[in-house]
């Protein structure tokens, strides 16, 4: 199991609409997550700065293969339409990130 943290920023005139969002979020982006090996994924807001921190844990062998599997799924895509201009991704990400991946500094277990 590898846990895997990312954060991003939010627009503030979106906040209510990404809380009704993730509140009610479509169980097909849900499947394909678990599909994916994708387990106690948690998304935190941190208010006034706007950043989202995202947590989850990969239970694969394959994080490659399985991340190409979402980002193909054509819900996820639709479920991004809505979600990606809502959300301000940091400059200081890599390329090709969206949620710039964090290093794991510390972890109690």
């Amino acid at each position: 199991m590898q846990r895997m943290g990312m954060v991003i920023g939010l627009a503030p005139e979106h906040v209510e609409e990404y809380r009704r969002l993730h509140a009610e979020a479509w169980p097909g982006v849900l499947e394909r997550l678990r599909a994916s090996h994708i387990a106690n994924y948690t998304i935190f807001l941190r208010e006034p700065e706007m950043l989202l921190f995202g947590y989850w844990e990969y239970r694969g062998s394959d994080f490659g293969a399985d991340n190409a599997a979402i980002a193909a799924d054509p819900v996820t895509r639709d479920w991004w339409k809505l979600c990606g201009p809502m959300q301000r991704p940091l400059e200081s990400r890599a390329e090709g990130e969206w949620w710039a991946a964090m290093e794991e500094v510390f972890h109690l277990d």
